[in-house]
């Protein structure tokens, strides 16, 4: 066989294995300490994302503000890449939150770009709570689209932490916050 064929350019068959639970929970790690590095915002959630090829290398990374006050974490992972980069087809995308399906920020939603950019996969800690748009749908528009989108409620918490100054809204992490409140109240009282 040549250089190509009917199927286009010939390579030597490397089977990639799929993504195992521990890649993600290792990936979605790396995704929440990213969320830790956005600049806080009232008006905003703090979001970290990875993007992965399909054999688990590392493409590109993003998080909310990163380089300009309106830009999203997607958004900042995925303009780091070229329109046809080498893995784009097929990867991953792991994002500490449900990927924003309306925005006045910008003509493109993060759900929009990330259909178009060809990844296969998406993978997120919590679902987007409706502090600032009513009913997300990001999850349901790329599944829709033919995308996987797989859920870590095991990071909920975390991947809301750097989103505290937000907790009144209903994020996984005022739980938390509520939770230690009633427990250090009967302190505070001498109880």
């Amino acid at each position: 066989m040549g250089d190509n064929d009917e199927h286009g350019p010939s390579h030597p068959s490397r089977q990639e294995a799929p993504m195992t639970s521990q890649d993600d929970e290792r990936l979605m790690s790396l995704a929440v300490g990213l969320a830790w590095l956005c600049p806080p915002s009232d008006a905003a959630y703090s979001v970290g994302a990875v993007i992965v090829a399909a054999d688990g290398t590392e493409l590109s990374r993003g998080f909310s503000r990163e380089n300009d006050p309106h830009v999203h974490a997607e958004e900042s992972a995925l303009r780091k890449l070229a329109a046809d980069a080498p893995g784009l087809a097929g990867a991953t995308m792991y994002s500490t939150l449900e990927p924003c399906s309306q925005r006045k920020s910008r003509p493109r939603t993060c759900t929009q770009l990330i259909i178009a950019s060809g990844i296969g996969r998406v993978v997120i800690a919590y679902r987007e709570p409706s502090l600032f748009v009513a009913y997300c749908q990001g999850v349901e528009l790329l599944e829709q689209a033919g995308l996987t989108v797989t859920e870590l409620p095991g990071f909920a918490a975390r991947a809301a932490g750097p989103n505290r100054h937000l907790a009144a809204g209903g994020l996984p992490g005022a739980i938390l916050v509520t939770s230690y409140m009633i427990v250090l109240l009967p302190c505070a009282t001498g109880r």
